[in-house]
């Protein structure tokens, strides 16, 4: 953990899930940290909770001009940014025949764009750095079509690709990039909170779900290889999940 120590990351989707997990993973590991969300009250509670020196930005990633606002506010206080997590992201299931359209733009819009966005926002100093490390937080769902989900699906299909193709543009800047892609995390995304520990303990025992501390433990794994070593894409599953 001693290459992430002093570095600055930026964390969207920090105030739930996934994203808090790696908001505290990194706190945890010495980083200093910028919580991106759209929920200030509950983005400043995780934020406050933290170990070190941190930063809540409550913005929307997916609006116009949020990803230039998060890197100025970031660099402003920080002066640079090393390590960005782009993890927020919306949740649709159902039959496409019966979905709203509204929702389904706005999943793609958080999703996609506001990944993409908030990439693009942090490129060029990194790539004059001569290094950094980009990490999206993708899902299995990003890498076989699953018929319950299909625009989530659609939108980590994106994802992947987007990944792939800009880390080959990446090649030889020093930059890395890659996604990691869970399976069923039990968290808010499922419909399950924090208080429900007991649930979440027998799912785990059962095997069929991880938490988010285990995706923020494998993304840690990814940004402390040493810098000659890319992890383009990493699938974390429940032993007993059979997608």
């Amino acid at each position: 953990m001693e290459r992430i120590a002093g570095q600055t990351a930026v964390v969207t989707g920090a105030s739930s899930g996934i994203g808090r997990a790696y908001a505290r993973a990194l706190a945890d590991a010495g980083a200093h940290v910028v919580l991106v969300g759209r929920n200030e009250e509950r983005l400043r509670s995780v934020a406050d909770a933290l170990p070190g020196e941190h930063l809540a930005v409550p913005i929307d990633v997916s609006v116009d001009g949020g990803a230039a606002e998060i890197v100025r506010a970031a660099t402003e206080r920080f002066g640079r940014i090393d390590v960005l997590l782009a993890n927020a992201g919306l949740y649709l299931p159902g039959d496409f025949a019966e979905a709203d359209l509204s929702a389904v733009r706005a999943l793609l819009d958080v999703n996609v764009y506001g990944a993409l966005a908030i990439v693009r926002e942090v490129l060029p100093a990194m790539v004059a750095a001569g290094a950094g490390d980009i990490i999206v937080t993708s899902s299995v769902s990003g890498h076989q079509a699953i018929h319950w989900e299909p625009v989530y699906s659609a939108s980590k299909h994106a994802i992947q690709a987007f990944t792939h193709g800009v880390r080959r543009q990446l090649v030889g800047s020093g930059v890395r990039m890659g996604a990691i892609a869970p399976g069923v995390v039990l968290n808010e995304l499922w419909g399950i909170g924090e208080e429900a520990s007991a649930k979440i303990a027998a799912e785990i025992a059962a095997a069929r779900g991880i938490d988010s501390t285990d995706v923020a433990e494998a993304v840690l794994f990814m940004l402390s290889r040493p810098r000659h070593v890319n992890i383009r894409d990493l699938v974390i599953l429940p032993t007993a999940q059979e997608i």
